[in-house]
């Protein structure tokens, strides 16, 4: 069970502090009651619309990265090292999210 502001921030739709204002709102809808309280959870089975739109969930999609040597696991550096990002790796909707401690890239 994960806090509804999370799963509409998870979902793209808006921040989290974003989210909160739209559950205030009441423009939030958990299996067809609008609610307008923070700090409701929900799970993957709940049935989750903002403004009469339903929340769609996609899989996580993984890249497996073999990092060279002298490249280092993050998005920029100050130093001008060479990053992750500068290799032409795309998803569907471009936005990867980096794990600095393993070389697997998951794209939301």
């Amino acid at each position: 069970m994960e806090r509804l502001q999370k799963v509409i921030a998870h979902a793209g739709l808006a921040s989290r502090r974003k989210a909160e204002e739209l559950i205030l709102e009441g423009k939030v809808k958990v299996n067809g009651k609008v609610v307008k309280e923070l700090g409701v959870k929900v799970g993957p089975n709940d049935k989750v619309e903002v403004n009469e739109v339903p929340l769609e969930k996609e899989a996580p999609v993984y890249f497996l990265f073999y990092k060279p040597r002298g490249v280092i696991s993050a998005v920029s550096d100050d130093k001008n090292r060479k990053v992750v990002t500068d290799f032409s790796l795309t998803s569907m909707n471009g936005f990867i999210q980096l794990a600095a401690w393993i070389t697997i890239l998951r794209v939301c």
